[in-house]
């Protein structure tokens, strides 16, 4: 009986985690029960025990598609990951090696021996050889290299030429090319020599003889048309390309825009080298996303949920000594009205609300414009006109919520007074965040920064050191 891998949907993927976790569980209580028992032929029996246990979870995971597994693993501990990943089928362990995250990826490269890791690479393409080629020992690439012939030597040396956000490493090589000068049913038949056509295939790309691009024949128009008309007659010549030395992030947003599904990569000179497929453009889209969150949020880098301590800490550390410091400089803030906080106890309560309602409408600005800086929506002239903008939202939302805050204030502590300060310190301090989520993201791009990175951070210290600031010093001056 033939086994049809296909991905999960989610509900199914996580029962499928379940069932594996459960397995696991059961294998080690089981092996842990008998190697207590003393019995006849003890070491045989948990040797049966063992092997009977392991061989349902690996019939379980031969069941399922690569990229299922891989979220199995990134899901699982260290200790139960690597049992799993030792029961995967050693045909599927490339692909899976390319499916999970890069932290992830890092702990089974290191637990796999180099002939493992040589027979792992040996069965991706050329294209997923130079995804996976960054992440190997360089021995194991050599030799895997060796084992290729002159033509994909050659394409493996390209794609990995080009660093990993660019589109020629990214660029697979399996294409169909045709001439213009032929007709369709010269076509029809060219591709019914094919075992199957390489994957994503909706278009044929027409080529002259020096390999120079000259249009597309989507497979669709092809299938409808007159056998007898030349390619030339019904390909298309409007085609979206790409360089090899562009932005894969760009690459993927032209994907999203115009609903491609490939499209071929050019040199200078028009010469066709490879194409671009939707899957991996899906993934750029998938990784520029995590990436954005991560970076906001201050970490380095992907992390591996199970990652050792050291790990961890080593990924973190970084904007957490200076959310040390910021939090430093607002405490400081706040030690020089100390003697105002002494006298109306109420400030005390009150001002975490006032900062702590600007940091939230800080990072809703940050996110929209570090947003609009990565889909190319905003132009550095813009800014001016954005921040006055920005500045109107705030101010509206200041006015608003600060009175909202300013009733609450005066019916708690029966100071009208009390309750003006708070509308007046919410409205200038949204108007501060505001400001400040405008410019930090556009200055860190000025400065060839990526603007994610410790955006949120930033904007939270801003807004803690100034509405503490403006809020004490508002209270002071006409409290007091």
């Amino acid at each position: 009986m033939t086994v049809v891998e296909k991905k999960q949907p989610t509900d199914r993927l996580q029962e499928n985690l379940s069932q594996v976790q459960r397995l696991i569980e059961r294998h080690r209580l089981v092996e842990d029960l008998v190697h207590r028992q003393e019995m006849e032929k003890h070491d045989l029996v948990e040797n049966l025990v063992h092997k009977q246990n392991l061989v349902e979870l690996q019939h379980k995971l031969s069941q399922l598609h690569p990229a299922d597994v891989a979220h199995i693993l990134e899901a699982l501990p260290l200790e139960d990951r690597l049992l799993v990943w030792d029961l995967v089928k050693a045909e599927q362990d490339g692909e899976i090696l390319l499916e999970v995250s890069d932290a992830v990826r890092e702990t089974l490269i290191e637990s796999m021996e180099q002939h493992e890791l040589v027979a792992a690479a040996e069965q991706l393409d050329t294209d997923e050889l130079a995804d996976l080629a960054a992440d190997l020992p360089r021995q194991v690439v050599y030799e895997v290299m060796g084992s290729l012939d002159e033509q994909e030597r050659a394409q493996l040396q390209s794609a990995l030429s080009y660093d990993e956000d660019r589109v020629g490493a990214l660029m697979d090589f399996e294409l169909v090319k045709i001439r213009a000068d032929v007709s369709c049913e010269v076509v029809l038949r060219y591709l019914r020599r094919f075992d199957e056509l390489p994957s994503h295939t909706d278009k044929i790309f027409v080529t002259d003889e020096e390999g120079v691009l000259k249009g597309v024949l989507p497979v669709r128009k092809l299938l409808v048309s007159d056998p007898d008309a030349q390619v030339q007659e019904v390909m298309a010549t409007e085609v979206v390309t790409f360089h090899p030395e562009e932005e894969a992030a760009d690459a993927a947003l032209a994907f999203e825009r115009y609903d491609l599904v490939t499209a071929p990569v050019i040199d200078d000179k028009g010469l066709l080298i490879g194409r671009l497929t939707v899957d991996e453009m899906v993934d750029v889209i998938r990784e520029e996303s995590e990436s954005e969150v991560l970076n906001l949020a201050g970490l380095k880098e992907e992390e591996d949920l199970f990652a050792p301590v050291i790990d961890s800490v080593k990924n973190r550390w970084a904007w957490l000594a200076i959310n040390l410091c910021t939090a430093f400089v607002a405490s400081r803030v706040i030690g020089a009205f100390e003697g105002s906080i002494q006298k109306i106890v109420a400030l005390a309560a009150l001002m975490p609300i006032v900062a702590g309602i600007g940091g939230n409408s800080g990072n809703q600005t940050i996110t929209m414009i570090v947003r609009a800086l990565a889909m190319g929506q905003l132009q550095p002239g813009q800014a001016a006109r954005l921040w006055r903008k920005e500045l109107g939202v705030s101010a509206m939302n200041g006015l608003v919520w600060g009175s909202v805050l300013g009733l609450l204030a005066w019916a708690l502590y029966g100071n009208l007074a009390l309750g003006l300060v708070m509308v007046a310190a919410t409205t200038l301090n949204l108007m501060l965040a505001a400001t400040m989520g405008v410019y930090i993201p556009l200055t860190m791009e000025k400065f060839g920064k990526d603007p994610a990175v410790g955006s949120s951070v930033m904007i939270t210290a801003c807004t803690d050191s100034g509405g503490f600031f403006i809020f004490l010093g508002l209270a002071t001056l006409l409290l007091l």
